[in-house]
């Protein structure tokens, strides 16, 4: 924990937001147009709009998953408000004037609120500037005491005609409970009654947080108070709120003198700004209840927040990245069927994705339109240029780092393939990649470009031919295609094929071709969309398609000798779930030592037609960069995807470890017993107690789980049920569970979830491990699809420490405290001469075996090999090194780096 301010600072809403704009609010359902002030709070809570019969909407902020304008925004279809709008006389600017705002619980179910102003070019700057609090990291990580402070505001803004708070609005705030509600009320002195109203005046900051201090009691916060507080005392010193956050709130890991605990007179800022009595602020004092508010605040932060920023190095070549993925992303639903809409690649690009999926089908005659669509099925259609004009739109809203298309192209038509080509070049534009960047020639050896180096960059994976003659666009040699025959229909009489590439063909492409050419009986058929879904049954490339693909070259896989052999970087495979793991189980350190030279794909296989998941982390454990999921279904999986690419900027790229990127360093996630030089963490946790977890009196429960390596551990933990029936405060007085060995903190994450007795779910929190926070605190819970939950929270306490096997434990002492080392020695071996009348041996001498550590000789491990580190040896790779050399953060990926001087 820092004293300084925190990394991140809450979003600024500016002056304008605050102050209000007309605009008119229409609906194409209802046909009607009202007229209305909309407005941002002032600290960016909710977006509102006030009707002229003084009505007011309100929209969470944290619920707004994007704005648009322009020809963007939603045009009304019916007559009526057409005419309204003027829309069907010329010169009426209508799309300068044009607003449209998407919220949703999640990606599917959107609700679309639309505006028109009466000036030109408002909506543009309205929806960038609402955008960009809606996208604020704090926005969905805001502390404990922001979300209970929008709960204030949200009470003060919903005032009767009279300008009064009513009292039922508590009562729908909090429905767990009406009794506890009144009594709280009560205690502040404040009318109960249901028909009552509260004066705003009488309800400052301080009542509402003395309302909450009664409804929701936090006696397990006054025991910790208790256990560092002055004897005999009601309060906190300087001194004792120091060595509490010194003790408790600090990373024991950390550097002492990069990150010095803090002084007594440093935390009088703090008391300034969380006591709530006048008296003890001036007395440099905490009070229990100060003491509840400074652990609700954002000093206390269960995330480091800097890693919510983009931290990662992103000049390092693209496959070594972990790469936001979708699959088929046009579905809403199910495989079979249900709507496909152009919405989902918006929503999945919104939300970080870098890689969507076009299933490409022939368009039916007249128009002959190219169209998306899950072949063989009977989900709906759409256009392709429909889906290619949403991905242009919202491509790098979130992101500005390269977006991939993988195409499964069955579009055996060269002329809608030329079609398919050209909607992208002219719709993307200068977004398109045509051509390979100079310093990154399509040769064997080279390595692939980095996300900086294709910013703002769209690049297209579909198969790819290889022409040569003078209308070539792309004449790159050395592209290795996915099935490489001639095609079916003639493009051309100066097309002539590539010699080259066809003279290196494997025998099992050749195959692949001879098959793809010939007729697919129903059999083949049906073996085919069983598992691969319609991937198997891609058509060939025509010329205009190929010309437009460079750095993501599908590709038959062969072997894993047979692509280091070949040793390009720009060829890709895709594997099915099934195909993916039989590798990753026979061949694991091959398949990660693939990804440390050229990008893999995986996707779910076609018997999951309910659009399930599976488990990502098996095949990031692999370095797979793209593990593509169905974005629609927010299950477990899809939880685990969305948690982790929220860090890094929610970038949509994270930075893999650095054992998956260097060829000089063998990496098996199978077998891990020990990792040079990365230090494995013990983390316990303790669930303590719950606040507001239910809007129902129910009992609850919480299971805690680890995500990471195949060794690490698996166990799932759970509390026992809440004693009562109380969902507004419950305590659980349980051990710590503790996660004894994290082999790779950066490869591992934690979930904390509340379920209420019967095992339904109400809220959740998936945090990468080396993203969480030593010490006391509130874990603000999220929905299944990620998004905040105002109210809901835990209170855990988490303690990482750096794994030190039993063995150890004496040499770990000796290093982190060498004068307390020898001052208990020495009392030990005055007490053992005493009563065994013998000098005992000096475990310091040279013969001894601490000495022999300490002084870097070969010690046996824990599993009976030796090493040494930095003249000591680590047992299984790993020493818990003093916090006088440690330095948290060293680098993304590389491990903890040691000091040893």
């Amino acid at each position: 924990m820092s004293l300084r301010n925190p990394v991140l600072q809450p979003p600024g809403v500016k002056a304008y937001l605050s102050q209000g704009e007309r605009f008119i609010r229409w609906d194409d359902e209802t046909t009607i147009a009202s007229p209305v002030i909309l407005r941002v709070d002032p600290k960016g809570y909710y977006l509102y709009w006030t009707y002229q019969s003084k009505e007011m909407e309100f929209l969470d902020i944290t619920s707004i998953r994007d704005t648009r304008f322009g020809k963007f925004a939603k045009m009304p279809k019916s007559q009526k408000l057409r005419d309204v709008f003027n829309m069907d006389f010329p010169d009426n600017n209508f799309l300068l004037k044009t607003l449209t705002v998407v919220s949703g619980p999640d990606m599917v179910d959107l609700t679309f609120h639309n505006f028109v102003s009466y000036k030109e070019n408002v909506g543009k700057d309205w929806a960038e500037d609402v955008l960009a609090l809606a996208k604020h990291p704090l926005t969905a990580n805001a502390s404990r005491s922001t979300f209970l402070d929008k709960s204030l505001v949200k009470l003060k803004m919903q005032l009767n005609p009279e300008g009064k708070i009513p009292v039922k609005n508590f009562f729908q705030m909090f429905p767990a409970d009406r009794k506890r509600v009144e009594a709280a009320l009560s205690a502040c002195h404040l009318p109960k009654g249901k028909n009552d109203a509260i004066n705003p005046e009488d309800f400052p900051e301080s009542v509402y947080k003395s309302f909450l201090m009664n409804l929701c009691p936090r006696p397990e916060i006054d025991e910790i108070f208790t256990s560092y507080h002055a004897k005999a005392k009601p309060y906190m010193t300087k001194e004792h709120l120091a060595k509490f956050i010194n003790q408790k709130q600090r990373d024991s890991r950390l550097n002492s003198l990069l990150f010095p605990p803090v002084r007594p007179d440093q935390v009088q800022g703090l008391i300034d700004k969380y006591e709530p009595r006048g008296v003890n602020v001036q007395r440099g004092q905490l009070s229990p209840e100060g003491m509840v508010w400074f652990l609700c605040g954002p000093e206390n932060s269960v995330l480091a927040q800097d890693k919510l920023l983009l931290h990662h190095d992103m000049t390092q070549p693209l496959n070594h990245y972990f790469i936001n993925s979708s699959h088929n992303t046009y579905l809403t639903a199910g495989q079979f069927s249900g709507l496909s809409s152009a919405e989902m690649y918006r929503q999945v690009l919104l939300a970080g994705c870098r890689c969507v999926e076009l299933d490409c089908w022939k368009g039916k005659p007249p128009d002959e339109e190219p169209i998306i669509t899950h072949g063989f099925t009977m989900t709906t259609d759409i256009y392709f240029k429909e889906a290619i004009e949403a991905i242009a739109e919202s491509a790098f809203k979130t992101s500005p780092y390269p977006v991939i298309l993988s195409f499964e192209n069955h579009v055996d038509s060269p002329r809608q393939q030329a079609k398919m080509a050209e909607y992208c070049r002219t719709i993307f534009g200068d977004m398109l990649l045509t051509e390979p960047l100079e310093k990154f020639p399509l040769k064997p050896g080279i390595p692939l470009p980095s996300p900086e180096d294709l910013r703002g960059k769209i690049l297209i994976k579909n198969k790819k031919k290889q022409f040569s003659g003078p209308a070539g666009p792309s004449q790159e040699p050395g592209g290795e295609a996915e099935g490489s025959g001639p095609p079916n229909v003639p493009v051309g009489e100066d097309t002539v094929w590539a010699g080259e590439e066809g003279a290196e063909l494997e025998e099992e492409e050749v195959e692949e071709e001879e098959e793809e050419s010939g007729s697919l009986d129903e059999e083949e058929m049906k073996k085919m969309q069983s598992d691969e879904g319609t991937a198997g049954l891609e058509v060939t490339a025509y010329k205009e398609m190929s010309s437009l693909v460079n750095y993501v070259q599908p590709t038959k896989f062969i072997s894993f000798e047979s692509s280091a052999q070949k040793n390009r970087s720009y060829v890709i495979s895709s594997f099915t779930e099934l195909k993916a793991y039989d590798l990753l189980s026979k061949s694991s350190v091959q398949f990660v030592d693939y990804n440390k030279r050229q990008m893999s794909r995986i996707y779910p296989k076609g018997t999951r037609m309910d659009s399930s998941n599976y488990m990502p982390q098996m095949f990031w454990n692999a370095g797979c960069q793209m593990v593509a999921l169905n974005f629609q279904t927010m299950d477990l999986p899809m939880q685990q995807n969305t948690a982790l690419f929220e860090f890094n900027g929610q970038s949509g790229y994270l930075l893999k470890h650095e054992f998956m990127r260097r060829l000089d360093k063998q990496f098996n996630p199978f077998s891990v017993d020990r990792i040079d030089v990365v230090v494995a963490t013990t983390l316990s946790i303790t669930v303590i107690s719950g606040q507001f977890l239910s809007e129902r009196s129910v009992r609850t429960y919480v299971e805690v789980e680890l995500f990471g390596l195949p060794g690490d551990p698996k166990r799932r933990y759970r509390t026992k049920l809440s004693p009562s029936t109380n969902s507004i405060n419950p305590v659980w007085k349980e051990e710590p569970f503790v996660f004894e060995k994290i082999l790779m903190p950066e490869l591992a994450s934690l979930r904390v979830a509340v379920m209420e007795d019967g095992n339904k779910f109400l809220g959740h929190r998936i945090i990468p491990i080396n993203a969480l926070n030593s010490g006391y605190h509130h874990l603000c819970l999220h929905s299944e699809s990620n998004m905040p939950l105002t109210m809901p929270a835990l209170f855990v306490f988490l303690e990482m420490k750096d794994y030190v096997p039993d063995t150890w434990a004496d040499l770990t002492v000796a290093l982190a405290n060498p004068i307390k080392f020898f001052s208990a020695h020495d009392k030990k071996s005055v007490k053992l001469k005493e009563a065994m009348g013998g000098l005992p041996e000096n475990p310091f001498s040279l013969g001894s075996p601490v000495a022999r550590q300490v002084n870097g000789a070969s010690a046996p491990t824990s599993n009976g090999s030796a090493g040494t580190h930095c003249g000591v040896p680590p047992p299984t790779g790993r020493v818990s090194t003093s916090p006088l050399h440690r330095s948290r953060g060293q680098g993304q990926g590389g491990g903890h780096e040691r000091s040893c001087g």
